[in-house]
């Protein structure tokens, strides 16, 4: 477990250094402190949660994919394009349910639906 542990440590350094990920801890802090101060039900952060995690697993899978990509593939070819694009698809996605439990959740805390 230890040597398991070590590893996702790494991964989490690697995923760090990603510009990305580290725009989407931003935006996952800021939403969660509106929760908060908005008075969003507990389901709806922890579905929120749930989201975030699921983002960030998504965001690391994505550089993974890249890293792999651009070791096996220096020029440009349609296949490394295509690998990349679909691991960017999996992250939009993620971003696309985390922004509508957001609006659900503040429509519901201004009881607007």
């Amino acid at each position: 477990m230890l040597a398991a542990a070590s590893y996702s440590l790494g991964g989490i350094r690697v995923l760090w250094r990603e510009q990305a990920f580290r725009h989407e801890i931003l935006g996952a802090a800021i939403i969660f402190a509106l929760h908060i101060s908005l008075g969003v039900r507990v389901w709806w952060i922890v579905l929120q949660i749930v989201l975030v995690a699921m983002l960030f697993t998504a965001e690391a899978l994505n550089t993974a994919i890249e890293k792999v990509v651009d070791h096996l593939s220096q020029d440009w070819s349609l296949f490394a394009k295509e690998a990349k694009d679909l691991g960017s698809a999996s992250v939009f996605f993620l971003l696309i349910a985390n922004g509508a439990v957001v609006l659900m959740s503040w429509s519901k805390a201004f009881e607007l639906i």
